[in-house]
């Protein structure tokens, strides 16, 4: 939940390392991934992103014209956040639900980028959050103490006037960045004709024409806040059931391809919603809790206990970073090491991988750790900015098509992480062949390339007290074995003889060359071996 995520850690009791240099940058286009294969998301904080006409606000022409680069990086499906209307800058909390916020551009630019993203081979998934309405949403403007309205039964109201609606979470008001105080009311879940107009909506995006093609429709959802009671309080019940599980249906009838992927409102491994919420995907939290440790014991128990959480023909994502939590390179402090054995481990274990825009550059942002009167920052939705900045195209920051609609007097303008000529831009990364930028297009190549990364079955050797962290993953006779050494010391891998002397082993990062996986690792190296390639494996 975007607004609120950041803000419960202060409002908490009242509401709810270097790798080896690559020898040569990555292949102008990778191998396109096998068509039984997982996905990898790119998540993109869509107003920071790409400014097409000079306002300095991300919009659909500039995500269209660089949906090349999000190709050539290896991606497969493009997780955009919400494009409604919303006095929000993070457009979750609607004003209208079937529309485009004007400054992303018009519903022909969305429909223009839904067909281009299809014709480069992406995938696009929309973010749905329509639990609420924030104020000025007809439903609520037209229904406020006019309790026999058309829209009255559409909220949840406190009075049976209809003059007080039920607030999200405790709170009349949330203040938004820009210093204006805005309600955010409830929807009535239960109403029917509220579940024929998300049943509806959902249709509309997922088949614009109605004729069960998909043509111009998006390919999956993500679902904001996912909850069986919604906030805990007993007034939208039973949502799996008899709210969610419906929605799904229709939309499965429709289209059988299309996805859901849910955000677990607790932020756990999702078994519930997986389940009974009948969706396809989660987050997997727990999971990247584990991953930040670099601790080699939480991040074996963390695989453990999310496979076993996970039914068969469902999927977690993984991810080391979203629009809610701080980037990754900040948590790590800048550490190279640590951002590149991240990266390997979350793209190479099993899941479908998320990579959240500007991730693949090592751009910084943390939310402030003191809020309040007291610290000159106050309590407002722009707790979130610093993790929201702009994508860093170019150099120099204030570059053409460099989104910085937060730029001003404030301080999350003054504060900012990414600066210009910081050495984070997609500009000096790409003229270097040992950037993180080139590492990840590495890895994700290479996930490609390889079957039994992208689906293969998943074992975790050298299951020890050593510190090398060792996933072999398998598909018939082919083997990746991804090593890391998460210790500080050089570490040897404690690996059984028979698998060792057993297989032809290739350096999977070194040109194919004959290797042997039990060689000494120093602190936070990555290796990566495999059995040689197959006739009609793609090359890395």
């Amino acid at each position: 939940m975007t607004l609120a995520r950041p803000l419960l850690g202060w409002l908490a009791g009242t509401l709810l390392a270097l790798v080896t240099p690559l020898a040569a940058a990555a292949p102008a286009t990778p191998a396109a991934p096998a068509a039984d294969g997982g996905q990898v998301f790119y998540q993109i904080f869509f107003r920071s992103f790409r400014d097409s006409n000079g306002d300095r606000i991300g919009d659909l022409k500039g995500l269209t014209s660089k949906l090349g680069y999000i190709r050539r990086l290896g991606v497969t499906t493009i997780l955009l956040t919400p494009l409604q209307p919303s006095p929000y800058y993070h457009n979750y909390f609607a004003t209208a639900f079937k529309a485009i916020d004007p400054g992303y551009g018009t519903l022909d630019d969305y429909f223009a980028f839904i067909r281009a993203a299809h014709a480069k081979g992406l995938k696009v998934y929309l973010d749905e959050e329509f639990q609420y309405v924030a104020e000025g949403h007809p439903w609520w403007r037209d229904s406020i103490c006019k309790p026999h309205a058309k829209y009255a039964g559409y909220l949840l109201w406190k009075d049976a006037r209809h003059c007080v609606a039920e607030p999200f979470l405790d709170r009349a008001t949330w203040r938004g960045y820009d210093g204006r105080d805005i309600g955010i009311a409830m929807v009535n879940l239960h109403d029917p004709a509220v579940k024929a107009y998300f049943r509806d909506l959902l249709l509309y995006w997922a088949d614009p024409h109605g004729d069960g093609s998909g043509r111009d429709g998006v390919d999956g959802y993500r679902i904001d806040h996912m909850m069986d009671d919604l906030d805990h309080k007993g007034l939208d019940t039973h949502l799996f059931a008899d709210f969610w599980t419906p929605i799904f249906h229709a939309l499965k009838a429709r289209r059988p391809a299309l996805r859901i992927l849910a955000e677990q409102a607790d932020w756990g491994y999702g078994t519930k919603w997986l389940i009974d919420g009948h969706v396809d995907m989660v987050f997997a939290f727990p999971l990247r809790g584990a991953l930040l440790s670099f601790d080699k014991a939480a991040i074996v128990k963390a695989i453990r206990a999310t496979d076993a959480a996970t039914p068969p023909g469902k999927t977690q994502v993984v991810f080391l970073e979203n629009h809610d939590v701080d980037r990754f390179m900040s948590l790590i402090h800048g550490d190279a090491a640590k951002a590149r054995a991240g990266a390997a481990i979350a793209l190479l274990l099993k899941g479908d991988p998320l990579i959240y825009y500007g991730q693949e550059l090592g751009m910084r942002g943390a939310q402030p750790k003191n809020v309040g009167a007291s610290s000159g920052i106050p309590l407002t939705d722009a707790v979130g900015i610093p993790s929201r900045e702009a994508f860093r195209w170019q150099a120099d920051l204030d570059a053409p098509g460099s989104a910085i609609w937060y730029r001003g007097d404030q301080w999350f303008w003054k504060d900012r992480f990414n600066r210009s000529h910081d050495g984070v831009s997609l500009q000096e990364e790409e003229a270097r062949p040992d950037s993180l930028y080139h590492w990840y297009r590495r890895l994700l190549a290479l996930r490609h390339a390889r079957p039994e990364i992208d689906h293969g079955a998943q074992r975790i050797l050298c299951d020890d007290g050593s510190a090398v962290l060792c996933i072999l993953r398998g598909d018939g006779a082919r083997r990746t074995l991804l090593l890391v050494n998460l210790g500080k010391t050089d570490t040897k891998p404690r690996l059984d003889p028979r698998l060792v002397a057993g297989n032809a082993w290739a350096d999977l990062l070194g040109n194919g060359a004959p290797t042997s996986p039990d060689a000494t690792l120093y602190p936070m190296q990555v290796r990566i071996v495999g059995t040689p390639a197959h006739p009609g494996d793609h090359s890395p």
